[in-house]
């Protein structure tokens, strides 16, 4: 009997992405792939859309194989997202650009009285 069962839910690591599916880590031993058919029941277009490199996600195993330590894996009907924040929409603040509007004249002064003075501490 193999470390895996079929259908648990597991957590694993994002380690690539490919145009055909993404390998997971699963653990030292184990790692596997989620082939694009087990993205989505939607047509999926780009990957990177699911998913992000080194980004922790749960997976579902469909099939294990003891030998070679590799699974079949799937994020088609679970929610597979740990992080809920990496949806989550981004809210502009009321000073929005201003700070960078107001400090970027002196930031550029500094930085190149800053070059300067190294430029001459060489000579």
């Amino acid at each position: 009997m193999g470390k895996y069962k079929i259908g648990e839910i597991v957590t694993g690591c994002v380690t690539g992405i490919e145009k055909y599916g993404v390998f997971i880590n699963l653990d030292e031993y184990y790692s596997g792939l989620i082939h694009i058919s087990e993205i989505s029941t939607s047509f999926v277009r780009n990957i990177n859309d699911y998913v992000k490199m080194g980004e922790t996600i749960n997976v579902k195993i469909l099939e294990e194989d003891e030998k070679s330590h590799q699974v079949k894996l799937s994020i088609k009907d679970i929610d597979y997202r740990i992080d809920k924040r990496n949806n989550a929409k981004i809210e502009e603040t009321k000073t929005g650009f201003n700070t960078l509007k107001i400090m970027l004249d002196k930031w550029v002064e500094e930085k190149m009285d800053e070059i300067i003075t190294e430029k001459a501490e060489k000579k």
